[in-house]
């Protein structure tokens, strides 16, 4: 396989991976807190302009319900980490223009993007770590809807995602030198 199309399939598999990223993200976010969606992320990203269940609330008590709120958890999941992935898709597809050739290429780029996916999951399995031992004790001065009932529970969700996209972008840096130093290491041998 050429470097160009190597490059093409790493555009469409990166968006693709960071979505099934999200769905899987949210799912296990929305089991710790379902206020984080239902009173945030479902109004903050107008599901029920989408005729999949209706606004109750105001702006100042938000609360959106949805026929099938795992289903809208799933959405926002791809929505929020799509172009998460396809940046992350840009950036290590150029950097893995480095290598020899198409396949190297491909491959390479295939594993830095895992990697990418797996520090982001730590890094926010992290920040559940810390939302449970640091913040509930500490609870930080962030906007909540005034009827959130769970409190903390929304917090260490807020948390883990703030933590995931931190994660997202140690895990680009660490793929991208992983690249680089495959490549390098594959110099070596040659």
């Amino acid at each position: 396989m050429n470097k160009a199309i190597a490059f093409i399939l790493i555009l469409i598999i990166a968006p693709f991976l960071g979505s099934i990223y999200g769905i899987v993200h949210d799912q296990i976010t929305f089991s710790i807190a379902e206020e984080y969606y239902t009173k945030f992320k479902f109004f903050q990203f107008g599901l029920y302009n989408w005729g999949m269940g209706q606004n109750m609330g105001t702006s100042e008590t938000p609360e959106v319900i949805l026929n099938s709120p795992r289903f809208g958890a799933g959405i926002i999941g791809v929505l929020s980490t799509w172009w998460v992935g396809l940046i992350s898709g840009i950036i290590l597809g150029f950097t893995g223009l480095i290598h020899k050739d198409g396949n190297t290429m491909f491959r390479i780029t295939l594993k830095a993007i895992i990697y990418t996916i797996i520090i982001a999951f730590l890094t926010g399995l992290i920040g559940f770590i810390y939302s449970k031992i640091n913040v509930i004790e500490n609870i930080p001065n962030w906007y909540l809807p005034k009827n959130v009932i769970h409190k903390k529970d929304f917090i260490t969700v807020g948390t883990i995602h703030n933590f995931s996209y931190l994660g997202g972008l140690i895990g680009l840096i660490i793929g991208v030198i992983y690249s680089i130093a495959t490549n390098i290491a594959y110099k070596k041998r040659d």
